[in-house]
Parts: C-alpha cells; structure tokens; sequence
C-alpha cells in the first residue's frame, strides 16, 4: 500500500508565504522524481516544480524566482513566496518510480485573496 500525503495549505494574502509538505510511505519502490502540480477552476492541472533523485530541480516559468522546491528521501517540499492570487489552486503532490509508475496525494487547497 502506497500513501502520498500533503500537508501546509491555507488562506493567505497576496504576497504572504506558504510552505507544503509531502511525504510518500508504503511499498512505494525506488523514487525518481518528486513534485508539485496544482489545479485551479475551469484549468488543467500544470507541473509546478519538480525535484528528481539528483536533487536538480525544475519550475514553471510562472513560479520561478517565487517558489522553491526541495527534497529528503521520500519527503518533498514547497516555499512558495510572494504569493499571488493567480497562484490559487488545489496543489497535488506527484510522486514518479523507477518503471514508470505515478502516484497522487489527494491535494491541499491554497487560496490567495486579501
């Protein structure tokens, strides 16, 4: 049993900061990358940022220089800073293992608003 479990979401205003969290557990094999997408209403789900087994990490443009993503073995995080209300999503954790497969956590609600 695999589980991928996010944490830190919230209510904040804009230009405020919010740290996630992610943690996967479970027979979950061998991690390759570890990420962040997010879903806004009425929108697709879009990669955020991404940190693979080397540590090298990769953003979407719309978040570089505001967002940072790191990693420790099977936890991955998110500071997210000089958040704007376009950054107002339910933000998912993506979980990639060697041989291809993917898991979910179930998402965590970041809302940006005065």
């Amino acid at each position: 049993q695999v589980q991928v479990v996010e944490s830190g979401g919230g209510l904040v205003q804009p230009g405020g900061s919010l740290r996630l969290s992610c943690a996967a557990s479970g027979s979950i094999g061998s991690i390759n990358t570890m990420g962040w997408y997010r879903q806004a209403p009425g929108k697709e789900r879009e990669l955020v940022a991404g940190v693979t087994y080397t540590g090298s990490t990769n953003y979407a443009d719309s978040v570089k220089g505001r967002f940072i993503a790191s990693r420790d073995r099977n936890t991955v995080h998110l500071q997210m800073n000089s958040l704007k209300p376009e950054d107002t999503a339910v933000y998912y954790c993506n979980v990639l293992v060697w041989g291809g497969r993917t898991f979910w956590g179930q998402g965590t609600q970041v809302t940006v608003s005065s």
